[in-house]
């Protein structure tokens, strides 16, 4: 039988003893030896205990102790997770000797549903960047492509799982960064509800913007891990695997809004036409699109710099002082630029936050969600900061976040599909926006239209 590629497919399987865990695991193990010198995906390998893990959880599903989806599947851990007994480095040299005494408790739910760690993956360091260059262990790299990056912060984390290391990965997103390297990859990722998931047991970067998810490749494979994340079982549904809370609407039913005030007003080309084809899919299965604005959009990048700046300063300010060669200097630098933000700057950011929120609010009031694209480039180049839009010359790292910082200032649940390629064969990534506090209702409406924004329908 043909090797399954999804979460749902392998949960089959494994429950009907089709394949083992542990058969499962040898092939991704295999895998990452194969292609993480190339790729410098994982920053540890945990070979001996994935293997072991396999062998209990073949064992438990034979006694018929079947924990769902996720029992038996290998999944990768951006290293910002503390997982017991092992090093959470942040990629950085000033964590190289850190040891975590327990699991972070995203970490431990994943273990209650049977998942299996097969390692903990590379990181822009300390989530400080976009494009997983600036890491003590060497960038991350695009699996299509190893001249360019896989996105960032969590850029290992999507090589993982787009080369077939592992099923999932557990990422961090404060300003994008699990929908940026999903989008870069050709992959699903998911931002749930600010505060939704405790980030308890993980390295903050900014911690009232920080939020943790899944990176998947389909809808229906992050609705697994995030129903794992937050306790709901799944074993009862459809024999193991498990579809979005609630029946997907019919897609005459859905109604989405795109905001095209600043979020499209600086595409590459390809990508600008890319998702304009996506829509036209949208528009002919029956989606109702509609434009609605974002009046301050434009200050959500000012907004998003006070105040996670601000407080990533905060938790570094021992470690700065003693040990700042320790850091890349890239982000030693934006560190250092944090401890010279004034106080009343920081206060106006957070008034701006709350506009940011009540202005989203209202351009979802009478829609099902918002529709953009998920980033506005391609995947760049390693080692190339600037990158040409048109005729300007953009900061990467400023371009690469522009569409999805607005949803980490203003806690909505937010989504990354694919919905084409370019010309080169770049993934795009589509994004969606759900009403606050609903990723279940965000999730329904993204397991509808993901068949006509999915790989491979513009080509």
């Amino acid at each position: 039988m043909p090797e399954p590629q999804t979460i749902a497919a392998l949960a089959r399987a494994i429950k009907s003893r089709e394949t083992t865990a542990e058969a499962v695991v040898d092939r991704c193990l295999r895998r990452i030896a194969e292609r993480n010198g190339t790729l410098n995906a994982f920053i540890t390998v945990f070979e001996n205990e994935a293997r072991e893990q396999a062998r209990d959880a073949d064992r438990e599903i034979a006694a018929g102790r079947y924990l769902g989806p996720l029992h038996g599947v290998p999944v990768s851990v951006k290293d910002l997770f503390d997982i017991a007994g092992t090093k959470t480095t942040a990629a950085s040299r000033v964590r190289q000797d850190h040891s975590a005494e327990r699991d972070a408790p995203s970490i431990a739910a994943l273990r209650d549903a049977g998942a299996i760690f097969v390692g903990k993956t590379n990181l822009h360091e300390f989530a400080l960047g976009t494009t997983n260059e600036d890491s003590a262990y060497g960038p991350a790299r695009h699996p299509l492509d190893p001249s360019r990056s896989p996105g960032g912060s969590s850029g290992g984390s999507a090589a993982s799982v787009a080369d077939a290391m592992c099923f999932a990965s557990m990422g961090s997103d404060t300003g994008g960064s699990i929908r940026i390297p999903a989008a870069v990859c050709g992959l699903v990722g998911l931002k749930p509800a600010i505060g939704e998931l405790t980030t308890e047991g993980v390295v903050p970067l900014s911690t009232t913007l920080d939020h943790i998810g899944p990176i998947c490749r389909t809808v229906e494979d992050a609705a697994i891990v995030y129903d794992a994340l937050r306790g709901v079982s799944r074993t009862e549904s459809r024999g193991g695997a498990a579809r979005p809370a609630g029946a997907p609407p019919d897609p005459r039913a859905i109604r989405l809004a795109i905001p095209r005030n600043y979020f499209l007003s600086l595409l590459d080309p390809q990508v600008a036409s890319t998702f304009e084809s996506a829509c036209e899919r949208l528009r002919q299965a029956g989606v109702m699109l509609d434009d609605v604005p974002i009046p301050h959009a434009g200050d959500v990048a000012a907004i998003y710099l006070h105040i996670v700046l601000t407080e990533a300063a905060a938790y570094h300010a021992k470690t700065l002082e003693r040990r700042p060669e320790d850091y890349t200097p890239n982000v030693r630098i934006r560190l250092e630029m944090g401890r010279y933000i004034l106080g009343e700057d920081y206060a106006r950011a957070r008034r701006g936050r709350e506009l940011i929120r009540r202005e989203v609010n209202a351009a979802l009031q009478d829609v099902d969600a918002l529709l953009l694209p998920a980033l506005p480039i391609p995947a760049p180049k390693i080692g190339v900061p600037m990158v040409k839009i048109g005729t300007a010359e953009e900061p990467v790292r400023n371009v690469m976040l522009r569409c999805t910082q607005a949803f980490n200032v203003s806690g909505h649940p937010a989504i990354s599909i694919p919905c084409g390629a370019t010309i080169d064969g770049l993934p795009v990534g589509a994004q969606l926006v759900g009403a606050a506090n609903d990723t279940p209702g965000l999730l329904r409406i993204a397991a509808a239209v993901e068949r006509y924004l999915g790989p491979g329908t513009s080509r």
